[in-house]
């Protein structure tokens, strides 16, 4: 997908405040407890999604954040179709006071190349 130069600013500037983790990081992180974020559309989340992932689209993440998690020293791993949404998700959230924020790098179109565990409709085709 080509992005337009704006969008890679804020996205390069969020990435200057974000840690990104890989698919096989998150894949350990999340078997010691880490919640898993799709920050996606509804319409990608229904399609597929990570295995175990909550959904908390990047339009309501912020309004949504807090009831979902209270506890801002969870550890979030979020993910989006390849991994500059959830960077820009993830910078406001850290914002807001959460400490403990990865951005998972290449998103969803990395962890469906990993073979990993999905959930949804696109299970019928992997």
């Amino acid at each position: 997908m080509d992005h337009s130069p704006g969008f890679l600013r804020i996205v390069d500037d969020a990435k200057s405040r974000v840690r990104e983790v890989s698919v096989e990081e998150t894949k350990r992180r999340m078997r010691r407890g880490a919640r898993v974020i799709d920050v996606r559309e509804d319409s990608e989340w229904e399609i597929g999604h990570v295995r175990g992932a909550e959904h908390l689209g990047k339009g309501v993440i912020e309004r949504d954040v807090e009831l979902a998690i209270p506890d801002k020293a969870a550890e979030l791993i979020l993910y989006c179709g390849g991994g500059y949404r959830s960077a820009l998700a993830a910078d406001v959230i850290q914002k807001m006071g959460y400490r403990n924020v990865w951005s998972m790098a290449g998103g969803w179109r990395a962890w469906v190349e990993a073979g990993t565990d999905i959930e949804g409709s696109a299970t019928l085709h992997h």
